[in-house]
């Protein structure tokens, strides 16, 4: 039985002993057969509604523990069985005591299932943005199937305005995608061949083919929510606090509640009724359940949120490791670089030097080559016809453009020499790391073309703000020293290590860590060992499946600025729980003194059924207290 069925029913049982109590000191009304009928209306009160509260303390105690459910169901069970004691000897009875705090207790769980449903629900709902079906080609022919029919290797058609059916890579045609429901990028992404799609994006502008590469379960879509789920349901270490409070806590309370009855009807004089409603009180809004609620509802909303921004959180564990974290240290290649040569200069007249040197390099298959033609389609170069190619080994390439012998390589393949002003910019350009070919007609270069593998646009910002935090940030590569220095200027790192094997990166990560907790950011095969080894590790989204396995946070969006969200993200998540316990103990220890009748004498006491309301407020109040972490800013 549902937790809203059972407060519904409690609810319209209650009601007619509410009516009562409002009514007879006003008109004199009271229910017919009064004692009798407030018996039956309790007894289908607790038989529905605090069913599942006695089960649980009764299994509790066979462990030889206590719980939250045991204060519960000791308290509204005292005034139960006392009123049926009562009603048998014609003294007051308090059957509406059991049966409204059952009723406010689960008035209180079911607005806790209803906002911890609005925190994984966003998540749950990326199910629902899958396709239905797909257009693939059988035969020859586009067939439109179901969804689940579509199989790896596939090969699929998406035109404007439909959703990607599952992964893969684009095979002909391009178009811009709308990522935003995965990625949480607002801006639609580009796509050509060789460029991946992720399943249930949407398509903007073109129509385009690509094959399936990721079905079912194993799409990017599927494994998010997976992995959502898993870190929603999980525990943080900080949990096991809360346990250990809550087994000393609830003994605690049972003799605090013993001691309270004692003191009124045997020392005060107070009848054993009255002496039994400040026991009950104190049971009452003594019952941790707002404890219970800290950590699963702020881990549930963090981790939440996390998602929606394309940072995905797996456990409670990491969450709390995230939180401690002194030093980033990060992989270089594919990680705080493209992880592919790009152009990034060009001297001498930019459009002749570009068109002669794609041209040539058409033909080539050296991964240089491939960087060339790719700067030349992005300023539409029309390329050149050449004739009589040849790769030269440890030089270039040489051809006949309009009948004029043209090369594109380094120094050993040009016959004289540079002019003053391209040997200084060669020069220059080497100093900063960059690999440099000479183009050239004849015997003569016409200009240079500078290659590396470039810094990502948002990796100087990135770390800016990771120091801005003050975060010490370090970075790790087989690279050479000298190219490693360059690209650590570029974007501002604090130390550079560098020429190190594969292998070895995992043991300087450890080394790194006897000076304090270190998180480790990469995207590699070769980075497993280091993300496994490191007191955080932080998975790039395009990286190895390796890789993102050893991770304990995933980026989706292979934004390095993601990883300052991320570590924002999980920090203040973790101060929410402290705040939430806090809270928790606190309300909950200051209600006992007053529900005991401490502060009688000023006029101030608390009603079993008070205490029930008091109780639920408190566990509601710590579940709109982790909600208030959508709206926390993360920025510095």
């Amino acid at each position: 039985m549902t937790i809203k069925t059972r407060f519904i029913v409690s609810l319209i049982f209650s009601l007619p002993m509410l009516a009562e109590m409002v009514l007879r000191p006003l008109m004199g009304w009271e229910l017919p057969g009064h004692v009798y009928t407030m018996f039956a209306l309790t007894t289908v009160v607790m038989a529905v509604g605090a069913w599942s509260f006695i089960r649980t303390a009764w299994a509790a105690f066979k462990n030889h523990h206590a719980n939250m459910d045991t204060l519960i169901a000791i308290g509204t069970g005292t005034a139960y069985l006392y009123s049926m004691y009562a009603m048998l000897h014609h003294q007051p009875v308090f059957f509406e005591v059991a049966a409204f705090v059952i009723t406010f207790i689960l008035l209180g769980q079911l607005f806790e299932e209803m906002t911890k449903g609005r925190a994984s629900n966003a998540i749950e709902k990326l199910l629902g943005l899958q396709a239905s079906d797909a257009e693939v080609m059988q035969g020859g022919h586009l067939v439109r199937v179901p969804l689940a029919e579509v199989a790896v290797g596939d090969i699929v058609r998406v035109k404007p305005g439909q959703k990607v059916a599952v992964d893969g890579v684009v095979t002909e045609g391009s178009s811009t995608i709308d990522e935003a429901m995965v990625t949480g990028e607002s801006m639609p992404v580009a796509k050509g061949p060789g460029d991946a799609v992720i399943g249930s994006t949407i398509n903007k502008t073109g129509t385009f083919m690509f094959r399936a590469t990721k079905v079912g379960h194993d799409t990017l879509l599927a494994q998010i929510v997976e992995m959502v789920k898993k870190a929603q349901v999980g525990r943080a270490p900080i949990q096991k606090v809360v346990d250990t409070i809550s087994h000393i806590f609830v003994p605690t309370v049972l003799i605090i509640a013993v001691i309270t009855f004692t003191v009124w009807y045997v020392f005060l004089g107070v009848d054993a009724a009255t002496a039994l409603m400040y026991a009950v009180a104190v049971l009452i809004i003594a019952c941790p359940c707002a404890l219970g609620l800290a950590t699963p509802t702020a881990l549930m909303v963090g981790t939440g949120r996390g998602a929606k921004m394309g940072i995905l959180i797996k456990s409670g564990e990491v969450l709390e490791a995230a939180n401690n974290i002194q030093t980033v240290i990060f992989d270089k290649t594919g990680t705080i670089t493209m992880g592919k040569p790009v152009v990034t200069d060009i001297v001498g007249d930019e459009a002749a030097v570009l068109t002669l040197a794609a041209s040539l390099e058409y033909s080539s298959e050296h991964p240089l080559a491939a960087a060339i033609l790719e700067k030349a389609n992005e300023q539409d170069i029309k390329l050149k016809k050449t004739s009589q190619f040849k790769a030269i080994e440890g030089k270039g390439v040489t051809a006949l453009v309009d009948r004029t012998s043209a090369f594109v390589g380094n120094r050993r393949l040009l016959d004289g020499t540079l002019d003053a002003t391209l040997e200084n910019e060669m020069q220059r350009l080497q100093d900063e790391a960059k690999t440099v070919v000479i183009v050239g007609v004849e015997d003569k270069a016409i200009g240079l073309i500078a290659i590396q593998d470039a810094a990502k646009d948002t990796s100087a910002a990135a770390i800016t703000a990771l120091k801005k935090r003050g975060f010490r940030t370090i970075m790790i590569t087989g690279d050479n020293e000298r190219v490693a220095k360059a690209i650590a200027d570029q974007v501002g790192i604090d130390e550079v290590i560098a020429g190190v094997l594969p292998g070895d990166k995992a043991d300087r990560v450890k080394s790194l860590q006897q000076q304090g907790k270190v998180a480790f950011v990469g995207d590699g095969i070769n980075d497993a060992p280091a993300l496994a080894a490191a007191s955080l590790g932080i998975a790039m989204g395009s990286g190895t499946d390796i890789a993102i396995e050893s991770g304990g946070i995933v980026l989706v969006k292979n934004d390095l600025r993601d990883v300052v969200s991320a570590l924002a993200l999980s920090r203040v998540t973790l101060g929410r729980i402290k705040l939430n316990l806090f809270w928790a103990f606190i309300y909950n220890t200051l209600g006992i003194p007053i529900a005991a009748g401490l502060f009688v004498w000023a006029g101030v006491s608390l009603s079993p059924e008070l205490a029930g309301l008091a109780m639920a407020f408190s566990s509601v109040s710590v579940v709109i207290s982790s909600l208030l972490l959508n709206s926390v800013n993360l920025k510095a």
